[in-house]
């Protein structure tokens, strides 16, 4: 027979609508011993949230064996209690958090320290003019709309040969992971293009587009198009056999398996191609607008270097940070809400 004593400071508890085994001898109703003047500990869960005798759990019984009879830790004992060894801290507020302020701060104190070391001489001024000559020079060129009119057209540009580049990217990626066939044919060819340096093909596209914004949009176009490919291709390709053989047994037809199968499988790939490719357009747009525009953030820049404005030159190169920046935050957010299911 097992010794029947109460269980002392484990905080154990019967799960509610579960008997623990009876022990040897047959099955009886076991009530926790109180001693006389002393009253049951109960958790929130009220009377059957009462700890257990020792004859409910096998002598030298480990966790899975308490699992088996139905024995969970109780919600009103000592260790779930605030302040106690258990207890799971609370969560903090993400902006106090000391991670997110030194994000903020270190930019701030970059531009500190660079003041500082053209006030002190340690920089020349001419080739790195101080942060509050560049904010002056920043506000004048608001104020006239000459910087509106350079964000402008270049944003357009990029929007225009990123979804030109994009779009067909993932429409034939999709394409070449689902039949291999077309794989086979068209791998090889764009193996061979992928590793040529998009800038070198600029003067083969001032010939064909000359200096018009067709020349711009394909510069672009072609840029991310190699980029979001091959990761469009991998996300299909490297998708679980599984939920392939799945989609077969229940009879899915070719449209549903792209639908409910390809597109959100290859969904992390092609947002990973995405990301790339909006950061090599934005870098492509300054060289081209720096070959042949008259406008345009890369303009602003080139112009600027030639006239020796290095105010207004850095003014271009912290827009498109900034630009290359927002556009990866808002590709995360995106992602974030097209693929909920994924651990952040």
């Amino acid at each position: 027979m097992l010794n029947r004593r109460q269980v002392q400071g484990d905080g154990w508890a019967r799960r509610p609508g579960l008997e623990a085994p009876a022990a040897a001898g047959g099955r009886q109703d076991r009530q926790a011993v109180v001693p006389a003047g002393a009253t049951a500990e109960r958790g929130p869960g009220g009377p059957d949230d009462r700890r257990p005798e020792a004859g409910a759990l096998a002598p030298g019984a480990n966790g899975a064996g308490r699992r088996r009879a139905g024995i969970l830790p109780g919600r009103g004992s000592r260790r779930g209690r605030a302040g106690g060894a258990g207890a799971v801290p609370g969560r903090r507020v993400p902006w106090l958090d000391r991670e997110r302020w030194l994000s903020v701060v270190s930019p701030i104190a970059l531009l500190l320290i660079w003041e500082l070391m053209v006030r002190a001489g340690m920089l020349d001024p001419r080739f790195f003019p101080p942060p509050s000559r560049i904010a002056v020079r920043f506000a004048a060129m608001v104020a006239d709309g000459t910087l509106a009119q350079h964000l402008g057209i270049s944003l357009l540009r990029v929007i225009l040969g990123f979804a030109a580049g994009a779009i067909p990217a993932v429409i034939l990626g999709l394409t070449m992971g689902l039949f291999p066939l077309v794989r086979a044919v068209l791998e090889p060819i764009v193996a061979a293009i992928y590793p040529i340096p998009k800038i070198a093909l600029l003067p083969l596209l001032l010939m064909i587009f000359g200096v018009g914004e067709a020349f711009k949009v394909v510069t672009i176009a072609l840029g991310c198009f190699t980029l979001v490919l091959v990761n469009t291709v991998a996300g299909v390709v490297n998708i679980e056999r599984i939920y392939v053989d799945v989609a077969r047994n229940f009879g899915a037809s070719r449209l549903d398996f792209y639908r409910t199968v390809a597109w959100p499988g290859a969904l992390p790939m092609i947002f990973a191609g995405l990301k790339l490719g909006m950061g090599v357009s934005l870098l492509l747009i300054v060289a081209a607008e720096m070959i042949g525009a008259r406008s345009g953030l890369g303009y602003l820049i080139w112009n600027s270097y030639q006239v020796w404005d290095m105010a207004a030159m850095f003014i271009g190169l912290v827009l498109m940070s900034f630009f290359g920046y927002a556009f990866t935050m808002a590709l995360n957010e995106l992602e974030r809400l097209v693929l909920p299911w994924r651990p952040r």
